[in-house]
């Protein structure tokens, strides 16, 4: 059906034509141009109205426009031009053609209207025009509402002097340029116009005006308020622009700072970051907020110089009264707007002369605080607030103000997090390392342990581990990981070093053995039914060996960096060692290498975060520790501290800024027993025999100054000493080494067969030696070697 219209339908010949050619609408306006009436046409093909032969092809777009002779009712043929448009079905009504066309007598006169004239003058859209000389000729009322000023009190103005600002001579630049060069320019500004009580944001659009012929003689201006528009994209960048700032690091304190940051001056004068004392709480959940609260200043930011706003400074406490903002956004998860003054606020500040001066001293006349939640927990407040921008927080300010401080929640707990796990992992690295190394007559040693500074501890650990025969043994190792899991797995692979090295396994057996347990843990962290295979652990180590007596160092290592080797007064050499699969891969050999250590030799057991550098490769780092290493000028070489040679090494080749991998760094300095304090004798197999080794055995204690443990070696060599003729395998050989506070008496023979102590029955005549043995020494025990086996036991010296 036709639409109805409360005005004269035919100034407009309209029609309409089915998609097959149909007649279906035919107005008034149509009979007025072409005489023929509805009951004429309607119903019968549109093609019979056109004048000629042929029917057109229909039209290859959605619109068509163009000249067509049509045929009149009376016969003559009537060029008409036509405008066209398709419409597709729509609510039941089948696709068609809408033709119209306008009735040229009964066309307004654009020149001679008067509604033309008031249209302008009427019209929403700032409008003015400016002649040849840039002066004001023309402009309609809301243009007149911009500056604030009527047209008649301007004309004959030019911009600047109407505006009489920077901004009003900026665009007096932009007129002479679309006048001298004949081309429309659009101008974007951001300003407070005349009449206007804020700052709005513009878009004004210039083209020349040109007369008749053609000539330029003046140039319009019509200006549009896209404020929302610019505040949208405003608001949008500045959201965008605190995904990228907020969270760079996994630092409390720096995420608040770059929350702060973000928000001055987009959105206030002065910002404040209160967060619940994490020091408060190490769980998971927080306790419930209840007023009042006590926060503590992480960060604070401000449009002045010096941040001056702050009462509070920060890392400082503040209690908040139950009437704050702080304690009520806080308590109630929602953000409080308030300007000032008004009779919360006033209430607050009158508790507070501190803050109440200081907020009338800077003119603040705006706040708003924002609750700072993650994960349905409370971890703080934002307070912003305004005492330079004029105008209060409105609703879009708060929005934003939630959007990007739930971004940077997101952000702090995920800090916080971090931390408490770090703490909790540091804390689990910390008392599974050693505390203080032992103090061995024959090995001097120094450390040092640093965390990642992104990924936290991880699975370096270091060790020394005296031995029997004063020998000593060191380890290094790096489990792959960060975190408690690799803290764990580390404590579990320390602990078997220890016991390993306990039973005096050579190093590549201690290695083989290692393997084994990495293997076994490995299977154990796959997830039960999980057909992928066993979970991801692995490490890498190097465990040495070191005899005082020989001055040799034994050592293995698998998949970890090899050692550095400073010789006294000589230059440091990485020592060629095979590398050895790391451990966990299984079933694969290691292998061991000899090397003699002159007394007074630096041995730089190290992990591969120490020379795991982002600004360099392997082997510039390599260099770089060979260089840290090297004596000194003018110094007693590896004589210097050993402290002092670590944080030297540690401050050649780390960065300032933090290491991307932990560091464990282990220094060693040897010194061999001189021989006057070794004495060894070859047994014969005779026991009758023995009596004569006990008395070279009190005549060495007499030489050592031992005499008054004589009595209780004599008793020991001669238990030992018989058991070896008697179970063990020739040769037989008894050392004796004088410590600096206590005395080892080693028997070796070519059997393999541990000793173990058995408890006599009351009528045995033997049984009784080694358990003798153990109530006289402070501890004995056997270790295997490539020839058979030594049982060993020490005494102290402090019967002397």
């Amino acid at each position: 059906m036709s639409p109805v219209y409360p005005f004269d339908d035919a100034t407009t010949a309209r029609a309409v034509i089915s998609d097959d050619g149909i007649l279906v609408e035919w107005n008034g306006g149509a009979r007025r141009l072409l005489g023929h009436t509805a009951a004429d046409v309607v119903g019968r093909p549109a093609a019979r109205l056109l004048a000629g032969d042929g029917v057109p092809a229909a039209p290859a777009g959605p619109r068509w426009h163009g000249t067509v002779d049509l045929r009149h009712r009376d016969g003559r043929t009537v060029s008409v031009w036509l405008l066209a448009h398709h419409r597709s079905p729509h609510a039941g009504r089948p696709g068609d053609w809408l033709v119209v066309t306008p009735l040229a007598d009964d066309a307004p006169d654009a020149a001679h209207d008067p509604l033309t004239g008031a249209a302008l003058d009427q019209s929403p859209c700032a409008i003015a025009v400016y002649d040849d000389r840039l002066r004001l000729c023309w402009m309609n009322d809301a243009m007149a509402g911009v500056i604030g000023l009527p047209e008649a009190r301007l004309r004959g103005l030019r911009m600047s002097e109407i505006g009489g600002d920077l901004v009003s001579d900026d665009m007096e630049d932009a007129l002479l340029d679309v006048l001298t060069g004949e081309r429309p320019r659009d101008v974007r500004t951001h300003t407070r116009a005349g009449g206007e009580e804020r700052a709005h944001a513009w878009l004004v659009r210039m083209a020349p005006v040109r007369d008749t012929d053609g000539r330029v003689r003046g140039v319009s201006v019509a200006a549009h308020d896209f404020t929302d528009n610019y505040l949208a994209r405003e608001r949008l960048q500045l959201v965008n622009e605190a995904s990228m700032r907020i969270g760079s690091t996994l630092d409390v304190t720096r995420t608040a700072e770059e929350l702060a940051a973000v928000c001055v001056p987009a959105l206030a004068d002065f910002v404040t970051i209160d967060l619940i004392d994490p020091h408060g709480h190490s769980g998971e959940i927080a306790p419930p907020v209840n007023a009042p609260v006590t926060l503590r200043r992480i960060a604070h930011r401000s449009v002045l110089p010096g941040d001056p706003e702050a009462v509070t400074e920060i890392g400082q406490l503040a209690v908040y009264a139950e009437f704050s903002p702080q304690a009520d956004s806080l308590v109630s998860g929602r953000p409080v707007v308030g300007s000032l003054p008004s009779d919360r606020l006033t209430r607050w500040l009158a508790a507070d002369q501190a803050r109440a001066l200081r907020s009338q001293e800077y003119g603040v006349h705006a706040i708003m605080i924002v609750p700072i939640q993650a994960r349905g927990l409370a971890l703080g407040v934002a307070g912003l607030a305004r005492h330079r921008s004029p105008g209060p927080f409105t609703p879009d300010d708060v929005l934003l103000a939630e959007e990007v401080t739930a971004r940077a929640a997101v952000c702090i707990d995920n800090a916080r997090r971090y931390s408490r796990e770090r703490e909790t992992a540091i804390a689990l690295q910390r008392s599974l390392l050693p505390r203080t190394l032992p103090r061995t007559a024959v090995v001097q040693a120094a450390s040092r342990y640093l965390p990642a500074a992104r990924a936290g501890v991880g699975g370096d650990w270091f060790d020394v581990i005296p031995l029997s025969g004063m020998r000593v043994a060191m380890v290094v190792g790096d489990v792959v990981g960060h975190g408690i899991q690799a803290s764990a797995t580390m404590g579990r692979l320390r602990t078997a070093v220890r016991t390993l090295a306990d039973i005096d396994l050579a190093p590549d057996e201690l290695l083989t053995h290692l393997d084994d347990l990495v293997v076994r843990l490995s299977e154990e962290s796959g997830e039960p039914g999980d057909e992928a295979g066993p979970g991801d652990v692995g490490a890498t180590c190097l465990y040495a060996v070191y005899d005082p007596v020989s001055r040799r160092c034994t050592l293995a290592r698998a998949g970890h960096p090899p050692p550095v080797l400073v010789p006294p007064g000589g230059t440091p050499r990485q020592l060629d060692l095979p590398a050895g699969p790391p451990l966990g891969l299984g079933g694969l050999p290691f292998e061991s290498a000899e090397v003699k250590l002159p007394d007074g030799s630096l041995l730089a057991l190290y992990t591969n975060g120490l020379i795991s550098n982002r600004d360099w490769d392997a082997g510039a780092a390599q260099r770089l520790l060979l260089d840290a290493l090297a004596p000194r000028r003018g110094s007693a070489g590896p004589a210097d501290s050993l402290d002092e040679t670590c944080d030297r090494i540690l401050r050649y080749l780390l960065p300032p800024d933090g290491v991307p991998d932990d560091v464990a760094l282990l220094l060693a300095r040897t010194r061999g027993l001189p021989a006057s304090q070794v004495a060894a004798w070859d047994i014969p197999v005779n026991p009758a025999l023995v009596a004569p080794i006990r008395k070279k055995v009190v005549e060495q204690l007499d030489t050592w100054g031992l005499s008054g443990i004589a009595f209780t070696s004599e008793l020991v060599v001669s238990e030992l000493v018989t058991n070896a003729i008697r179970y063990g395998a020739h040769p037989i050989r008894l050392r004796l080494v004088h410590g600096t506070d206590n005395l080892i008496c080693e028997v070796s023979d070519s059997s393999h067969t541990a000793p173990h102590l058995r408890r006599a029955k009351t009528w045995d005549e033997g049984g009784r030696g080694l358990l003798l043995v153990a109530q006289l020494t402070q501890r004995w025990g056997s270790r295997h070697t490539a020839e058979g086996k030594t049982i060993w036991a020490e005494l102290t010296l402090a019967e002397e």
